[in-house]
């Protein structure tokens, strides 16, 4: 069994967007939840900025044998600049991504 829930948000007035999924299988006795998750801002700015922050990237495993089930957990945080009809953008983005591998259960 799959099953896949999709949303994709977006506000023109904060310049955000927003998309998530959440995808659900179970198969082989294991149930896989993987969620992904991307937010970008969108915002102008007068020039580049020579001094942007470097990307930032957080990782998490864990493993549980008691209740049989591991969690993956990834954020990448960062920027990038677009130029568009002479004005400079800058972009702030964040992904993670979040995988959980557990027993599935019995009917």
């Amino acid at each position: 069994m799959r099953a896949l829930l999709f949303k994709n948000l977006s506000s023109q007035d904060k310049k955000r967007r927003r998309i998530s999924t959440l995808e659900t299988v179970d198969q082989e006795g294991i149930r896989t939840v993987v969620h992904r998750h991307f937010v970008y801002f969108v915002r102008e700015v007068n020039k580049r900025q020579e001094e942007s922050a470097a990307p930032n990237i957080y990782i998490i495993k864990q493993r549980n044998t008691k209740e049989k089930s591991e969690k993956f957990y990834c954020k990448l945080k960062g920027s990038a600049y677009a130029v568009n009809n002479d004005k400079i953008f800058q972009i702030l983005f964040i992904h993670s991504l979040k995988i959980d591998l557990s027993v599935a259960p019995t009917t």
